[in-house]
């Protein structure tokens, strides 16, 4: 075996390292983000929203909605990976631990630095899982689908979904607040930086297959262009 086989045969293990962690994370920092009570980001205010009448708990509806989700890309001719999987499944139970784990909180002033903490945590855990490249997630690999199919630019296919399903969310119940703000503003830029911190430069200089078939780099597959 060469010298150059060594870290090779180490990077999917990174790469798998690195995805469960940005997933766990993320999963986290929306059971965070909720905990704040400030409000959350579109897609957890829906799934909130649903579960205030389904009485299931938040996580399994989001597991649920990640799966239904996942049957949207079938006509979009979009193909999960093990990260667009892994994402259905994680960021539910994780959601659900964190809200077991943390106590809801009445004071504003721990209420803040809470959002804030969970808004960055979020951005890194984007970071970490994207840039792991083993597929989108299904709320990002339904953007991208529709950008393809549609040619619209992904800036215009996501604020759609976006405002749409916080629109659901809202009538449904869901906590919409200032943290819906701060996260529409922070989570791109937290994004993109974290994204360029996590990239991981022994990987082969070519998109996933799940991602090159929604026409968009990792990167873009989340950020506005």
């Amino acid at each position: 075996m060469t010298s150059e086989s060594g870290p090779r045969r180490r990077l999917p293990v990174r790469r798998l390292v690195q995805l469960y962690t940005g997933l766990t994370l993320y999963g986290a920092s929306m059971g965070l983000m909720l905990r704040a009570e400030l409000g959350l980001e579109p897609w957890s205010v829906l799934n909130q929203g649903i579960s205030r009448h389904t009485g299931l708990s938040i996580g399994t509806v989001t597991i649920v909605s990640g799966a239904l989700i996942l049957l949207l890309w079938i006509p979009l001719r979009q193909r999960p990976g093990l990260g667009t999987v892994s994402n259905v499944v994680i960021l539910g139970l994780v959601m659900d631990a964190t809200l077991a784990w943390v106590p809801e909180l009445d004071s504003l002033v721990a209420r803040i630095p809470l959002l804030a903490g969970a808004v960055l945590l979020n951005g890194a855990a984007t970071g970490l899982y994207i840039a792991a490249d083993f597929g989108p997630g299904p709320r990002d690999g339904l953007m991208t689908g529709l950008h393809r199919r549609t040619g619209r630019p992904v800036r215009l296919v996501r604020t759609c979904i976006e405002v749409t399903v916080l629109a659901a969310g809202f009538a449904l119940g869901g906590s919409v607040g200032v943290g819906t703000v701060v996260y529409a503003l922070a989570i791109g830029p937290l994004a993109q930086f974290f994204l360029r911190r996590f990239a991981i430069k022994d990987a082969p200089a070519k998109p996933s297959p799940v991602v090159a078939r929604g026409g968009a780099s990792p990167e873009r597959a989340i950020l506005p262009e």
